[in-house]
Order: structure tokens, then C-alpha cells, then sequence
């Protein structure tokens, strides 16, 4: 019976409770829920944490989803409740809370090489031709596809905690419409138009070297 239940709570087509996800979703503005059958939903984890407490083992459901519309909005989110079917309610509220735009280069890649670090997981994303397709590992693919994104590379450094690999990837794509000099769009400074430090003067060079230079 519980299998059954968070099954049902997964396919859309068998939710039909007012005082649960229908629920919670019709309290947002109908931008969010009006075309939410057409969202790409991906479960990242669905796990039961026990806490020993005075009163003994309480038991609580958390879930992580990817949401997103395949052309340009992606976000995650995630749920808490001790019944799953609630957790995974909240999930998909929190999900459609956090969606933000991607600015696609040519509606399938991004625009320039983007590095990001959350916590201990660092993400490197770069733009591919066209029919590259996605590359990258089965979390961030599953990002890459709900923004739709169609021809990236991707690589993780670090931890592969699968919280954090959803927020990098999420984060990194919702920056790479920066453009250079104009900051990273999440409060950092920026990018050079191009890689390097591009051409350093004489004292700069003689003051990193430790010696004065010579006329040849």
C-alpha cells in the first residue's frame, strides 16, 4: 500500500485530491500551474531518514526533484514530510517556486564555458555543436534536458553528492547569459572576453619574477 501510494503521487494522472498537490499548486498564480502537465519532472531521491529522539524513532520522508518546461525553465525543488505522498507534494510546489529562465544560445546550448562551485561540488559546463547531444553525467543530463539544452559537455569536480550536483548545475545554467564585464549574474565579478591575464607590464613581470629584466 505505501508503494503503491507514492506511486500514485508520482503519476500525474492518478493525483485528483484537492487538499494535497492540486491543492497547493492551484494557490500559486496559474502562470506556474496552468500548462504543469507539460513539465518535465525528474525524481533525483526520494529517502526516509530516522532520528532517535526522547520519545523514541521519529521517522520523516525527503524528496529532491528536477523541474522544467524544455524550453528554457528549470529549477529544483524539494519536499520534507513525514508521509511521502505530502514530501513529494511539497517537492513539486517548491519546484515550480524556483523555476528560473536559461538564456539558450540558439535554443540548444549555452552561450560560453561556465564554471561553477557549490559547496564542495564544482561544475564545468562547455557549449558543443549542433547534434553533440548531452554528454554529461545521468544528474546534470537530466537538468540539461528539463532547460532544454540539446548539445553540452559537462564534468564534476569534487564532491557527487546529487543535492548539490542539482543546485551547481541549476545555478551555473541560470548564469551563463552573462556577458563579459557585466558580472556573473549571481553577485560575482565576472568573466574576461577572454581566457588569461592578457598582456602584463614590464613591472608586473619583473615583480613576479623577483629579478629586474634585460635588454636583449
Amino acid at each position: 500500500m505505501e508503494a503503491q501510494r507514492v506511486q500514485d503521487a508520482i503519476d500525474d494522472a492518478k493525483i485528483d485530491d484537492p487538499s494535497g498537490e492540486t491543492g497547493a499548486i492551484a494557490s500559486l498564480p496559474r502562470r506556474f500551474w496552468g500548462n504543469r502537465g507539460e513539465l518535465h519532472r525528474y525524481r533525483v531521491f526520494q529517502r526516509r531518514a530516522v532520528h532517535q529522539t526522547g520519545k523514541g524513532k521519529m521517522s520523516s520522508m525527503a524528496a529532491l526533484y528536477i523541474i522544467g518546461n524544455g524550453q528554457g525553465l528549470v529549477g529544483w525543488g524539494q519536499g520534507k514530510h513525514v508521509d511521502p505522498v505530502p514530501a513529494i507534494h511539497e517537492a513539486h510546489r517548491n519546484g515550480f517556486l524556483n523555476l528560473d529562465l536559461v538564456d539558450r544560445f540558439e535554443d540548444r546550448t549555452i552561450w560560453h564555458e561556465t564554471v561553477f562551485k557549490f559547496g564542495a561540488t564544482e561544475v564545468h559546463l562547455r557549449p558543443r555543436p549542433l547534434g553533440f547531444g548531452l554528454r554529461t553525467g545521468p544528474i546534470m543530463h537530466q537538468v540539461c534536458k528539463a532547460a532544454g539544452i540539446k548539445d553540452i559537455s559537462g564534468k564534476i569536480r569534487g564532491s557527487k553528492n546529487k543535492m548539490n550536483v542539482v543546485k551547481a548545475t541549476c545555478l551555473a545554467l541560470w548564469a551563463s547569459q552573462a556577458r563579459p564585464h557585466m558580472g556573473d549574474g549571481i553577485g560575482g565579478p565576472g568573466r574576461r572576453s577572454e581566457k588569461g591575464q592578457g598582456i602584463r607590464s614590464r613591472d608586473d613581470i619583473e615583480r613576479a619574477r623577483g629579478r629586474s629584466l634585460r635588454e636583449l
